[in-house]
C-alpha cells in the first residue's frame, strides 16, 4: 500500500470519528437538558433558597420558547388553625437548563378560603 493510501484511509478514518463526536456533542447537549421532574425539583428548591419560605405544591407548569414557566404555592405565614395560615401564589420563571430567572407573587390568600367566582360560568 502507498503513502498516499494510508494517508487517505487516515483521513478518511479522521472524518468519520470528527462525525462521530460531533453528533455525541450534539446528543449530549440534548440529553443535558433536565426532564421535567428535575424541573420541578430545581424550582421549588431554587424559590426556598431564595425566599426562606415552603413551596407546597406546583399549580401550574409549561415549557415555554426560552425555558419553563410554573406556578407554586407557598406557605408565607403559618397560622393556627392551619385553615388560616397564609399561602401565596408565585409565578416562576427558569431558563431551559431550570435555573431560576425571576419569580413574583401574583396573589396571596388564607389557606381555607376559595377563590371569588369568576363571571362566564368558569
Amino acid at each position: 500500500m502507498s503513502n498516499t493510501d494510508n494517508t487517505q484511509e487516515s483521513q478518511s478514518s479522521q472524518k468519520s470519528q470528527d462525525s462521530r463526536n460531533s453528533r455525541k456533542q450534539t446528543d449530549n447537549t440534548a440529553d443535558d437538558r433536565p426532564n421535567p421532574m428535575e424541573v420541578l425539583r430545581q424550582a421549588r428548591g431554587q424559590l426556598e433558597e431564595l425566599t426562606g419560605m415552603t413551596a407546597e405544591s406546583v399549580s401550574s407548569f409549561e415549557q415555554t420558547e426560552h425555558g419553563w414557566a410554573l406556578e407554586v404555592e407557598v406557605l408565607e405565614l403559618e397560622r393556627v388553625p392551619d385553615t388560616m395560615s397564609l399561602l401565596a401564589s408565585y409565578q416562576v420563571e427558569l431558563d431551559d437548563q431550570g435555573q431560576l430567572t425571576g419569580y413574583r407573587r401574583v396573589r396571596r390568600y388564607e389557606r381555607g378560603r376559595s377563590e371569588p367566582r369568576r363571571s362566564g360560568g368558569h
